[in-house]
């Protein structure tokens, strides 16, 4: 062994970049979040060859004073905290003041910098080498260049992609960054050209139009608006329809107090709020703001500060969920249609949604012919052959207002039912929305009833960990009122007396696991629920009505009404949408009327 002895500087600060920097749009990440942090309303990046000949960030923030400059380069040298009660309530994007030394480390590095009413100076660092201050011509802010990266640490410099790839990863970075704040401007060039401009949001309409700009012009339309406040905690921002998923986990951005992160917990609360109305193997799209005191997170958990510590990890996981799942269950069929060209916004509190006289929320409706009570739909059920098609104009009622879906005209290949709205022609996969009201009811009937629970013949011991067994103890309560009987019988072993009724036939064992995973990593489990809506959806599958079924015009409106009504009827259990619109707009260029 080797004697111990203290590092340079110089290999100290590399070794700290390799945590900091693992390619330019590392560099990027740093230098653009300090220009955030000194107040700037303008920033512009420009990169040559991807990042590896140039990145450079001005901004027109509060600038540095020239006594500080050098600082501005040493290890752990910060503005932005001053204290360990600082630490604990962190409120800037960066904080470690180590970044710009472990920059410059690794590059040709050069800083200037104008603070107000004070003259600019700039200072230049080559491989950790500082020379002094020197006056220079800048405006009010700061500008900063890193040239040749890791030019002096080549076994990093052989580990960076194509030009193409890296710089894909700076102008993501970037989109991240132009939505953690909408006002702010952002300007974005790659050797010498033009890339990105994002102007800066003054109202909400503008900041939509920025989120549209990140997440493509189809979002704002399929998406629905967030903002609500409760214990201290506020969500704001925007979520995609269910029937609006993709196939990849690619536009999801999620800030808390403003900095993008990748959160277990965060992400565990979404898939559960998504998990009734999303598609297998889809993935939800929503930007989303969580505000709430620094000192109820921990920011300081991971080199890039891409991880957060909640202090309240339970209250901030229901909240989250309970918030997200009652704003998707509002995307009731035809409330949530938009005005042709209008982007949708729906609030979860002091919702926006059209409310439509009450005759249309009813069950009895005025078709003009007959009345036609509920009944009639429930004949959907049975087999008594249904009424031969007829053809039935919108019928005017007394207030000139015609319901969300409209009413029906037609039924298509017994398959789907046309109806005329105000916006056009309403399409509906009549099985697929059949199947959701059923499944409602069938959950809606599970809540208000006591469930059922099953005991076991013999009681089954199961093998779990020490963490899992704490858990069943913790929460026996709370499992028993779902009719799942736990009770610790050692330090890794649980003893499963009672099941619920609905899952008679279930694996035991598994289910056991698996809600005592969940319990153990976040304290809360919708597993026995998830199961028992599998169970439920199949049955409501089974119930509703097949396409083949010839439905009459009665029927055809009672089935539209009970849409209007029911809890996420936008789409069926499986995710795929149950109904779309056509605009008389649409039509028109559909048979090129008006050219």
């Amino acid at each position: 062994m080797t004697a111990i002895r203290l590092l340079p500087p110089e290999l100290i600060n590399q070794i700290a970049a390799g945590e900091v920097i693992e390619r330019p749009s590392s560099v990027v990440k740093e230098l653009v979040e300090n220009s955030l942090d000194a107040g700037a309303s303008r920033i512009e990046v420009d990169i040559e060859a991807g990042g590896a000949r140039l990145i450079r960030v001005r901004d027109d923030g509060g600038g540095i004073h020239v006594d500080e400059l050098p600082l501005a380069v040493a290890s752990h040298a910060t503005s932005k905290i001053g204290s360990f009660d600082d630490l604990e309530r962190v409120a800037s994007m960066g904080f470690r003041g180590e970044a710009l030394a472990s920059v410059s480390s690794v590059s040709r590095f050069a800083l200037t910098s104008r603070a107000r009413d004070q003259d600019a100076f700039r200072i230049e660092v080559d491989g950790g080498k500082l020379q002094g201050a020197r006056p220079a011509q800048h405006p009010p802010g700061t500008s900063v260049e890193v040239r040749d990266l890791f030019y002096n640490v080549p076994a990093r410099r052989k580990f960076m992609r194509a030009e193409r790839t890296e710089f894909a990863h700076i102008d993501d970075l970037l989109k991240s960054l132009a939505l953690a704040r909408g006002t702010v401007e952002f300007r974005l060039s790659h050797n010498g050209k033009p890339v990105r401009i994002w102007k800066a949001a003054r109202d909400e309409q503008a900041a939509l139009h920025r989120v549209a700009e990140v997440l493509g012009e189809e979002f704002p339309a399929h998406s629905l608006r967030i903002d609500y406040a409760m214990a201290g905690l506020h969500l704001s921002g925007w979520v995609g329809l269910p029937t609006a998923s993709r196939a990849q986990a690619d536009s999801q951005y999620f800030y808390v107090n403003g900095r993008l992160v990748r959160d277990r917990i965060v992400a565990h609360a979404v898939r559960q709020a998504y998990a009734d109305v999303l598609f297998h193997g889809r993935h939800a799209a929503f930007v989303l703001y969580l505000e709430l005191d620094p000192a109820g997170v921990d920011v300081n958990v991971h080199p890039a500060k891409q991880e957060v510590r909640f202090r309240e990890q339970r209250l901030v996981h229901d909240f989250l969920f309970r918030t997200l799942h009652e704003a998707l269950a509002q995307t009731r069929a035809g409330l949530n249609t938009p005005p042709v060209a209008e982007p949708m916004v729906m609030h979860a509190v002091n919702s926006t949604a059209t409310t439509w006289p009450s005759q249309f929320s009813q069950n009895r409706l005025s078709l003009g012919v007959r009345d036609a009570p509920l009944a009639d739909y429930a004949a959907l059920l049975g087999s008594a052959p249904s009424p031969s098609i007829a053809y039935a104009p919108v019928p005017a009622n007394d207030e000139g207002e015609t319901p969300p879906l409209g009413f029906a005209i037609a039924q298509l290949k017994s398959i789907f039912v046309l109806a005329e709205n105000a916006h056009g022609l309403v399409l509906v996969d009549m099985h697929a929305a059949h199947e959701r009201i059923t499944y409602e009811k069938l959950k809606s009937g599970r809540v208000t009833s006591n469930l059922r629970s099953q005991m076991l013949l013999v009681p089954l011991s199961i093998a779990v960990s020490a963490k899992e067994a704490a858990a069943a103890e913790e929460h026996a309560e709370a499992l028993a009122e779902w009719g799942l009987e736990l009770s610790r019988s050692g330090p890794s072993t649980i003893v499963v007396r009672r099941i619920p009724a609905l899952l008679e036939g279930a694996d035991v064992a598994q289910l056991s696991r698996d809600v005592l995973s969940e319990l153990a990593q976040h304290g809360s489990s919708r597993r026995l629920q998830e199961l028992e809506n599998e169970l439920l959806s199949t049955m409501a599958c089974h119930g509703s009505v097949r396409a083949g079924r010839r439905l009459g015009v009665p029927e055809m409106n009672a089935l539209l009404r009970e849409m209007e009504a029911t809890e996420r009827s936008g789409q069926c259990n499986h995710g795929r949408p149950t109904w779309v619109q056509l605009s008389l707009a649409e039509l028109d260029k559909l048979f090129m009327r008006g050219r």
